[in-house]
């Protein structure tokens, strides 16, 4: 058997065979609540409906394809991580799941912080009012730009990920004469039962400093000794789209560990330790998340009994959830143009859009659901493969799926789960035009983002 790309990792390639997928489902017309966003129903003609509207009269309006965002589902979900982690703990949403000068105003109004890993993220947060020290500064190559724009406007922490960043950032703040609070990332060793691209705590990628050798504790001696930064705790991120809590566990064991020679060496017990994001969705009714409240009392009991055997006191955790609270929010509403049945093998439907709205598939081996929404239907499942309308082999939304044998072109099908990464990661291939995000809340649309034109496309192309 070969070695593919497999959602839990590398080292679990060999599970799964190629075109693996379940029996269909009883029902092709129900919807999922794992899956879809909670305000999500049929109404008595059969359209899927979101917040109130039927998915018709969103694609009269709009077009497609279109992300459509539940507003009111993601102002639940970050409630319910405030919630779950109390004011004794700070989350963070990671803006590189999806982010809009809107989603920064619901996530100020619901008291959530936020992280960016990019000048533009950075700008985006500024221009739609978030404080600068509710804004957490990432990223492996920060430009001296973003650095110097991140200290001016007061971030409340630029998480340090190279020896060569902690000289950086506290020459910076000197010459604005600030003294900014900083924290180091650190790769722990932990891999990640996720996919080879998204596990980031394993010593040979990109990002932190490796705890292994003794280079974390250097750039803790290091970061110690400069007057412009103030470190304040130790970051971890182990991956995305995990469900295993068990990598939480050792991850915690040794950022305790260091946190304790820390205080062994230099007398300090950094007040702060933060444990990323990186906690899974249900993209197909096989998943299984957990809640945030479950998420929040697991990792609290982690880092507390740690603490507790090394004798530390207990530092304040911070988390940053992007695709738990926005992935789930949000589908791509597409319209079916061709209906093309290959005989013994599937079905291939071709929709509006494709690799250039959701690069996923192809870039992880991502599994999604899909669904007709414009109607129900009785018709016996076919097995499908949705696919996009790029010149590319690889332009698979969904790779196998059970749609209804009687759909047609001009059906409308959605696919859920999108609202993390799909917009931050679109792009223009084949000169596409990106889609619109457009939020509904109580019965009513707005467009937060809006649909590109070929005008916007032709003014970059200076000639």
């Amino acid at each position: 058997m070969s070695r593919s790309a497999h959602p839990a990792g590398p080292r679990h390639a060999d599970v799964l065979t190629e075109g693996h997928y379940s029996a269909p489902p009883a029902d092709l017309n129900a919807l999922d609540p794992k899956v879809w966003a909670h305000t999500v129903g049929r109404d008595e003609d059969g359209a899927v409906t979101v917040g109130g509207l039927p998915v018709t009269r969103l694609a009269e309006e709009y077009g497609t394809p279109a992300y459509i965002l539940d507003e009111s589902d993601f102002r639940e979900r970050a409630r319910a991580w405030r919630t779950a982690f109390g004011a004794d703990a700070d989350v963070f949403y990671a803006g590189k799941a999806f982010l809009s000068r809107a989603v920064v105003r619901w996530l100020h109004e619901e008291g959530l912080n936020l992280d960016v890993c990019s000048g533009g993220e950075l700008a985006t947060a500024l221009s739609a009012g978030m404080p600068g020290e509710r804004i957490a500064f990432h990223g492996n190559n920060k430009s001296p730009e973003e650095i110097e724009r991140a200290v001016a406007a007061g971030v409340g922490r630029i998480v340090l990920d190279s020896f060569q960043e902690i000289v950086r950032v506290a020459h910076t703040a000197q010459a604005l004469g600030k003294r900014q609070r900083v924290q180091i990332r650190i790769t722990v060793g932990v891999e990640a039962h996720t996919h080879e691209f998204i596990a980031t705590a394993h010593e040979d990628q990109k990002f932190g400093i490796p705890l292994a050798g003794g280079q974390a504790a250097e750039a803790v001696r290091r970061a110690l000794q400069l007057d412009g930064i103030e470190l304040i705790g130790i970051h971890s991120h182990i991956g995305s789209q995990i469900f295993d809590m068990s990598g939480f566990e050792v991850a915690a064991h040794r950022v305790v560990g260091l946190l304790k020679d820390i205080r062994d060496e230099h007398g300090v017990e950094l007040p702060e330790i933060d444990l990323g994001g990186g906690l899974g969705i249900a993209y197909t009714s096989d998943d299984d998340p957990r809640e945030p409240h479950e998420i929040a009392k697991a990792l609290t009991e982690i880092v507390t009994r740690e603490c507790e055997s090394a004798r530390l006191r207990t530092p304040r955790i911070s988390v940053e959830p992007g695709r738990a609270i926005v992935g789930p929010t949000a589908f791509t509403l597409y319209e079916v143009g061709t209906v093309k049945p290959l005989d013994g093998l599937r079905t291939y439907v071709s929709v509006d859009g494709g690799m250039s709205d959701n690069i996923r598939t192809a870039l992880y081996d991502a599994e999604y659901s899909v669904a007709l929404v414009s109607r129900t239907s009785d018709a016996e499942p076919m097995l499908a493969r949705v696919v996009g309308k790029h010149c590319e082999s690889g332009d698979i939304v969904v790779k196998d799926a059970f749609l209804p044998g009687d759909l047609a072109p001009g059906d409308l099908i959605a696919v859920p789960a999108t609202g993390a990464y799909c917009r931050s990661m679109a792009s223009n291939y084949n000169h596409v035009l990106r889609p619109p995000v457009v939020a509904v809340r109580d019965g009513e649309a707005r467009v937060i983002v809006r649909r590109e034109t070929e005008e916007d496309l032709l003014r970059l192309d200076v000639g």
